[in-house]
C-alpha cells in the first residue's frame, strides 16, 4: 500500500509541477499574445509582468470569520499527512514477519517468524564466520517473498571472496531452509575494519 501511495504522490506532485512550469513558461514568453489566445480564456498568469497572487486576492477573505480557521485547519491536515508519510517511510524498511513455508501458504500453512528474530539469527551466523567482525541484516519485501540486505564488516586480513562464499553457502542457505523458502534474494555489502598502520622493523 505504501508503495502505491508513494507512486501516486510522486505522480501528482510531478504533474502539478509540470502544469505550473508550463503556465509560467507561457506567461513569461508572452505566448498567449503570440498564439492569439483570447483574453477571456482563463489562465493562471495573464502576462510576463503578472503575479501569482495580487494584493486583492491575498486580502480578499481576511475579514471573513471562517477564513483563518479554514487556513489553520488545512495547514494542520497537510502537516499531519506529511508526518504520517515520513513515519511510514522510516518504518517500512524492515519486514515485520516472515511466513514459514511460504510456498505452502495457499495449502493452509500459517506459521510465521518475526523478522527481527530471523535478522538476529542471520547476523549471528554471519559474525561466527572466519574474518567477519560485525554483521547487520535487514529483511524487506513481502512476508511470503522476503529479500535480505547484509552488511559485513571484515577484519583486516579477511578474504572478501571467501567471506561471500561462506555467507551464501552457510548463512543464507541456513536461513532459507529454516523458513522453507525456495529462494532468498540477497544484497551483500562488504566493508573492512579501519586499522592503524603497522610498524615493521
Amino acid at each position: 500500500m505504501l508503495r502505491t501511495v508513494n507512486r501516486v504522490l510522486v505522480g501528482l506532485v510531478g504533474l502539478a509541477l509540470v502544469l505550473l512550469g508550463g503556465a509560467v513558461l507561457v506567461a513569461g514568453l508572452d505566448l498567449r499574445r503570440r498564439w492569439g489566445i483570447a483574453e477571456d480564456v482563463w489562465w493562471p498568469f495573464a502576462g510576463p509582468h503578472d503575479v501569482p497572487l495580487s494584493r486583492a486576492d491575498r486580502t480578499r477573505w481576511r475579514d471573513q470569520g471562517w477564513w483563518w480557521p479554514a487556513v489553520i485547519g488545512c495547514l494542520g491536515a497537510v502537516l499531519l499527512l506529511a508526518l504520517w508519510w515520513l513515519l511510514a517511510q522510516l518504518r517500512r524498511r524492515q519486514l515485520g514477519e516472515v511466513a514459514v513455508g511460504a510456498d505452502d501458504i495457499e495449502a493452509g500453512a500459517a506459521a510465521v517468524v518475526r523478522g527481527r528474530a530471523l535478522e538476529a539469527v542471520m547476523a549471528a551466523d554471519a559474525e561466527s564466520l572466519d574474518g567477519v567482525e560485525r554483521a547487520r541484516v535487514v529483511l524487506r519485501g513481502r512476508r511470503t517473498a522476503p529479500e535480505a540486505r547484509v552488511a559485513l564488516m571484515l577484519a583486516a586480513r579477511a578474504q572478501p571472496v571467501r567471506a561471500l562464499e561462506q555467507v551464501r553457502g552457510e548463512v543464507l542457505e541456513h536461513a532459507r531452509s529454516s523458513v522453507g523458502l525456495a529462494r532468498l534474494p540477497t544484497e551483500v555489502r562488504v566493508r573492512a575494519v579501519r586499522h592503524g598502520a603497522e610498524r615493521v622493523s
